[in-house]
């Protein structure tokens, strides 16, 4: 047996009564580990990937230390497996990571201990002086996957003799009860360490309660919830085999629209975090929020890029989403990842018209707080009162909403133009959307590996829906764009793969922005170093458009947005003018003719200040610029 192997360490180490041996590593280096014979400090372990479960390793480890036990706080990835077999007592708290897998900081602790139970030559003896308990942090949206690090950890200390005092502590992060089962687990736990009374477990002589192991094994019945957040994320989800869509019936249950039986979408915990943010929640599951570009065209000081890119009027702009929740958990989220998420509609459900009226409501409530604010004429501030645009982009996923349908038709009705924004892991729901004014898809990364790191999605097939969604773009006969999210360091260097997937959904357009920073976050690693300067996302443009060899062009730009537009040269180049504004009357015309007709139709003319290359650099000169003073301090 060579010493290199986990079996030959582990009966070295068993064997020896030295105070120091020398062994050979994986990494092929000789390394000296220390043999203390004297009894450890217990140890308190927390598997991280965004700090989630570091934290709640801290609160306990806070806590035991109240109650006179004291533990050590270890990352797994500075401690050395091999000294386990001296450890008396253990407790792990786990996130479950990619394909259910450990993150980062524990993965050659947990391939250690799944080698080490694995491998009979071990012997089931090991550990058999250690007692361990274990909390997993993660998410019943993965089914079989839910905490299974956790369970993992469980299973392979049991199997190395190890005995488990309490049981595996499940933690679902999105089901608003973690910090209660964990509080629960917690004390739980802290008893049965100080020997208290404790229900179906049985308490030894030196105060642990050993759990009788076949309960371990007991099946959930199978439930499972599509709501998932934080430290499960882009692990091995449902495939689209299984998945199933909610379809509505269009029997909404009682004045609030809502269905029997079904949890609501936002609870308490969500519902105070999102309108400390500033969001008015709407019914149980949409929200509404002024855009801070509403807010400067209503005081003359400039509108949005879709202002210069599409002629929309920013201060009759409405910001809204009747699904607050999403399939992703991006890197670049502006929302820190205070939404819920979810793979399909599990809650309850609000009617549309409800919707839209509350909205528009709450809307014009936000606006008329703008009166008497330094530059807000009356004639812009009743403009703004009357929403002609609605963004249906303000966070989650709108498509998943299903009457997503009967909203834009109400939006419609109201000669509201919709430019609504799709993650691209919904094809089916994009198939059967109806007209919108301009769909978007986020295209966020051009490989399914850099997809799945950036975006970190729920679905197992999340690659198969992206490219499904792009086909389905083919399809629609009116405005369509790519919207693609520039992070330095993460996907900046993929133009190649980019430009392969032109031919897949041809678009309208392609709107190319750089990512916008919103401070870090435990969800996000984001810096400022990620975030690249407007001569870069130009750079990248030009590059993207000399790839196409005409078929796109750079049309417009928006310096302080750093965005970019690409369009579609042989529809909306005429005669060398470009046409990528919008004549919105003419679409609402259209729309309510039920007759068929495409982007072509509403298109109108762009003004040159929007043009790319402009001096204006897309800023509308009939809106006043206005720079804040920066008042820096000098060192002499």
């Amino acid at each position: 047996m060579p010493l290199t192997s986990t079996p030959a360490r582990l009966t070295l180490l068993a064997l020896l009564s030295a105070t120091t041996v020398y062994c050979f590593y994986k990494s092929r280096r000789l390394k000296k580990i220390s043999l203390n014979p004297n009894p450890n400090k217990p140890k308190l372990f927390f598997v991280s990937q965004t700090g989630t479960s570091k934290t709640l390793a801290h609160r306990l480890h806070d806590l035991l230390a109240s109650k006179n036990l004291h533990f050590d706080l270890i990352d797994p990835q500075s401690y050395e497996p091999e000294d386990l077999f001296k450890e008396e007592l253990v407790i792990i708290i786990a996130s479950t990571w990619e394909d259910g897998k450990a993150p980062q900081n524990a993965k050659f602790f947990a391939n250690w201990l799944a080698e080490s139970a694995g491998d009979f030559r071990v012997g089931s003896l090991m550990l058999s002086e250690c007692k361990f308990a274990v909390f997993g942090v993660g998410s019943r949206a993965y089914g079989e996957t839910f905490n299974a690090l956790a369970k993992d950890f469980s299973r392979w200390l049991r199997d190395l003799g190890a005995k488990e005092v309490v049981g595996v502590g499940e933690g679902d992060v999105d089901a608003g009860e973690l910090d209660m089962v964990f509080e629960e687990w917690s004390g739980r736990l802290a008893r049965v360490l100080k020997g208290e009374s404790v229900e179906n477990g049985e308490v030894c002589g030196n105060g642990v309660v050993v759990i009788d192991e076949s309960d371990d094994d007991e099946d959930d019945g199978g439930v499972e919830s599509d709501i998932v957040d934080l430290e499960d994320i882009a692990g091995k989800g449902p495939s689209r085999r299984s998945f199933v869509e909610a379809q509505s019936n269009g029997k909404l249950n009682g004045e609030n629209g809502k269905l029997n039986g079904q949890k609501e979408m936002v609870t308490p915990v969500i519902r105070a975090s999102l309108e400390k943010q500033g969001y008015k929640i709407i019914g149980s599951h949409s929200g509404v929020k002024i855009c801070r570009w509403t807010k400067s065209q209503l005081r003359g000081r400039g509108g949005c890029y879709k202002h210069s890119f599409y002629g929309i009027e920013s201060h009759r702009c409405m910001e809204a989403t009747p699904s607050l929740a999403c399939a992703n958990k991006c890197v670049f989220c502006w929302r820190h990842h205070t939404n819920p998420v979810g793979k399909s509609w599990q809650w309850k459900m609000d009617d549309p018209l409800e919707i839209v009226n509350s909205a528009i409501d709450l809307h014009t409530k936000m606006i008329k707080q703008m009166k008497g604010v330094p530059g807000v004429t009356l004639e812009r501030l009743n403009e703004g009162l009357s929403p002609r645009h609605c963004a249906l982009s303000l966070v989650g996923e709108p498509i998943m909403y299903p009457e997503i349908n009967t909203l834009v038709d109400e939006l419609h009705q109201r000669r509201i133009s919709t430019f609504l924004v799709t993650n691209a892991q919904f094809p089916e729901k994009i198939q059967m959307l109806k007209p919108v004014t301009q769909l978007y898809v986020s295209v966020d990364a051009a490989t399914k590996e850099s997809l799945k790191a950036i975006d970190r999605p729920l679905f197992g097939d999340f690659w198969e829906r992206f490219i499904d969604s792009l086909k389905s773009l083919t399809e629609k006969q009116q405005r369509t764009v790519y919207r693609l999210t520039l992070v330095k360091g993460w996907n900046t260097e993929d133009l190649d793969a980019y430009f392969n997937l032109f031919s897949i959904g041809q678009p309208d357009f392609i709107e190319i922005k750089g990512v916008t920073y919103c401070g870090s976050s435990a969800t996000s690693k984001l810096t400022m170093e990620n975030v690249p300067w407007h001569s870069d996302v130009k750079a990248f443009s030009e590059a993207l458009s000399l790839k196409s060899k005409g078929e796109y062009e750079v049309a417009c730009e928006h310096v302080h947005s750093c965005c970019v537009l690409l369009a579609k040269t042989e529809k909306f180049k005429v005669d060398g003018q470009w046409f990528t504004w919008i004549d919105y009357d003419k679409f609402h015309d259209l729309v309510a003719s039920g007759k068929p007709f495409n982007s072509k139709d509403y298109m109108a003319a762009t003004p040159s200040w929007a043009v790319y290359g402009a001096e204006e650099g897309g800023f509308d000169p009939v809106q006043s610029r206005y720079r804040k003073e920066r008042h820096h301090k000098t060192t002499h």
